[in-house]
């Protein structure tokens, strides 16, 4: 993302900013989109930042050149109109569904738990940004500070 002038895309400028923090393990953050897809279905999802970073080249998304879409083998992932969900735990966090408290998401390494409900707060070390954009129709992005065990 170095380099890159994305002052007027506020959703990739906040993904550049925290790009080196989550490389290195520092930051954990938690993406939720929500936009229509290339056939105009509305869909949504939690992605995983550091573990799509180390899975795919984001070099086309800061370019523009693609457009960072929730998948099916995101964290979590909802088709509206076919109502196709899943779920996946990743690398960093483990997925707690079904329970009362709605959709859950607990990072693996210190095992707090991130809390997605925007009625509720997120949990400890963890803070919700929702990001105004005309990029999606909705994003939040949730940021998690790790604390390494010495």
């Amino acid at each position: 993302s170095a380099d890159k002038d994305l002052s007027h895309f506020p959703f990739l400028h906040n993904l550049a900013e925290r790009e080196d923090l989550v490389r290195n393990g520092k930051l954990t953050s938690i993406i939720f989109l929500r936009d229509k897809n290339s056939k105009g279905q509305e869909v949504s999802g939690y992605i995983d930042y550091a573990h799509r970073l180390k899975t795919e080249n984001f070099e086309p998304y800061f370019e523009r050149k693609k457009k960072l879409m929730p998948k099916p083998s995101d964290l979590s992932y909802y088709n509206w109109e076919t109502q196709h969900s899943t779920s996946n735990s990743t690398p960093n966090f483990q997925v707690i569904a079904d329970n009362e408290a709605g959709l859950l998401f607990k990072n693996k390494r210190d095992r707090k738990v991130i809390n997605v409900d925007p009625k509720s707060l997120p949990g400890d070390n963890s803070r919700r940004i929702e990001i105004k954009t005309h990029e999606y129709l909705q994003v939040v992005i949730y940021d998690h500070v790790t604390r390494r065990k010495t």
